[in-house]
């Protein structure tokens, strides 16, 4: 298939990276990953606070008239289509859309540790003001900072992942962050079914939880190291080879020391990461940057993860049973991310992608079709045909964990040289955080709309987003960040776009195994 030859490094350095997986490393890795809890928690936390009547009440009264109205020629689809209700969810991504730029300097300028710090910070005055709120513009100002702690963690923490990790094991440990983020999402699910029948401030609970994994992350934070590339980066070579030594276990270290300084030495060269971006040699990098994340995002999981409660309550569940249904998607969503953790440093980046394309494509079909013929808006489905529904949402919910959820941040993370590895991450978080926010506000009032068909548009992107990785995403397995333009250089498409006069790092070419 097109762009699937593997690169070997035969003769490079990479052969003589010293070291193995540490507990210290691990411990690291975990620590930070915790910021995918926080994430994770507040995508899975607002569909089922959206859901439940003391919240509706109290903040979205006409919503809850809407719900519980027994007009037979209303549709069902258009319960909870209302704008006010959508940017509750959306205005934390909208937030987390400005951070990110803020995060992309801080980043590169006072290193990875520092930008999970902040994230955590702002994640424990978010939860803090959403848990107090007594009106609707302190219940946003909360999601806003909560946005701020996803812009910052979503930027720094991937990074920080994939520059501690071996390069054997990179997609292991970085899809840490996508498993945390995953149990963040079963976790919230827990949480709202328990809460939900605390009243009247159950919900109250539920939001203010999410100062649980701030606090993990804030502490945890501080007693992690900062990677070597971003200490050697900033000038402090002894200090980023030291940690080198400690993070891989011997003093063997010479050649990928030796990698990271010559990268950082390049690094320091580039006055304006955002303008090198554009260059040709940084041009697949930028193609990636930008489709991935689109694309994550219009397979349509937010949208069923943000209001997964309220999607299963539209077709029929009852308050209880849609919440009890997101407990049994998250934690499908959770093992799935367990399997992806397991095969992805084994079986490669594009096996998974094509994959779960594949599988979410068939079950949003069959979705779509089971609502078109069995449910027309104003009636109810048959407990059979509801417990298909919800066994098909499963299983595209772990096509997905397993490849577009947590591959979507591993390869961007990977694929940028130094130079520009932050500023490359900004645009990743930056165009997610974008249609993210598109999704979540727009969700309610397209399924209102659309109705069944809701599922076949994003059966259609599925589509588009599989071919486009077929043919355009080279396998990055086992390659090392600082030597990953060779693999552009060898695709069937990037070679005639990479400029192959720049000089090779060390002397030598890749020889390609097919």
């Amino acid at each position: 298939m097109a762009g699937g030859g593997v690169v070997s490094y035969h003769g490079m350095k990479a052969d003589q990276y010293g070291g193995k997986v540490t507990v210290f490393v691990v411990m690291a890795c975990i620590v930070a990953a915790s910021g995918g809890l926080l994430f994770g928690y507040d995508i899975g936390i607002s569909g089922g606070v959206t859901a439940m009547d003391d919240f509706l009440i109290k903040f979205f009264p006409h919503v809850y008239r809407n719900k519980h109205s027994n007009d037979l020629h209303e549709s069902h689809y258009c319960k909870y289509d209302d704008q006010g209700l959508q940017l509750f969810t959306s205005s934390l991504y909208l937030a987390g859309l400005v951070a990110t730029f803020f995060a992309s300097y801080t980043t590169r300028l006072l290193g990875r540790k520092v930008s999970m710090l902040i994230a955590g910070l702002a994640f424990l005055a978010g939860s803090i003001f959403n848990a107090a709120a007594v009106n609707l513009a302190m219940l946003i100002i909360g999601r806003l900072l909560l946005g701020a702690g996803v812009g910052f963690a979503n930027q720094s923490v991937p990074l920080y992942l994939s520059e501690m990790a071996p390069a054997r094991l990179r997609g292991g440990l970085n899809i840490m962050f996508q498993l945390a983020t995953t149990i963040g999402i079963l976790a919230a699910s827990l949480i709202n079914y328990g809460t939900a029948k605390v009243h009247p401030w159950g919900w109250r609970l539920s939001l203010g939880l999410a100062a649980v994994p701030a606090v993990l992350l804030t502490l945890g934070g501080l007693f992690c190291p900062e990677t070597p590339n971003s200490l050697i980066e900033r000038g402090k070579t002894e200090q980023g080879r030291h940690i080198l030594t400690r993070i891989r276990g011997t003093d063997d270290v010479n050649a990928e020391y030796d990698d990271m300084v010559e990268a950082s030495e390049i690094a320091q060269r580039v006055k304006h990461p955002f303008r090198n971006l554009l260059q040709k040699r940084n041009r697949p990098q930028l193609v990636m940057a930008i489709a991935i994340p689109f694309f994550q995002q219009v397979t349509g999981i937010n949208a069923v993860m943000f209001y997964i409660p309220v999607l299963f309550n539209t077709i029929g569940f009852s308050t209880n049973a849609s919440l009890y249904s997101a407990v049994i998607t998250g934690a499908v969503n959770v093992v799935a991310t367990l399997v992806s953790l397991g095969v992805v440093d084994k079986w490669g980046r594009r096996v998974l992608f094509l994959q779960g394309g594949m599988q979410m494509l068939i079950s949003q079909v069959i979705i779509g079709i089971i609502l078109a013929l069995k449910f027309s808006g104003t009636n109810e489905l048959s407990k059979g045909e509801a417990m298909a529904i919800v066994i098909l949402v499963c299983i595209y919910v772990a096509a997905f964990a397993w490849s577009w959820g947590p591959l979507g941040w591993l390869v961007p993370s990977e694929i940028f040289p130094i130079e520009t590895r932050s500023a490359g991450m900004a645009i990743t978080v930056c165009v997610n955080l974008i249609f993210t926010f598109v999704i979540a506000q727009a969700f309610l009032t397209i399924l209102c709309h659309f109705e069944y068909g809701i599922f076949l548009f994003f059966a259609g992107w599925v589509v588009i987003m599989t071919v486009f990785i077929a043919l355009f995403l080279p396998e990055t397995k086992g390659v090392p960040i600082e030597e990953m333009i060779y693999v552009w250089r060898q695709h069937w498409f990037w070679k005639r776009i990479v400029p192959a006069d720049d000089l090779p790092v060390h002397g030598e070419k890749p020889k390609v195994a097919d």
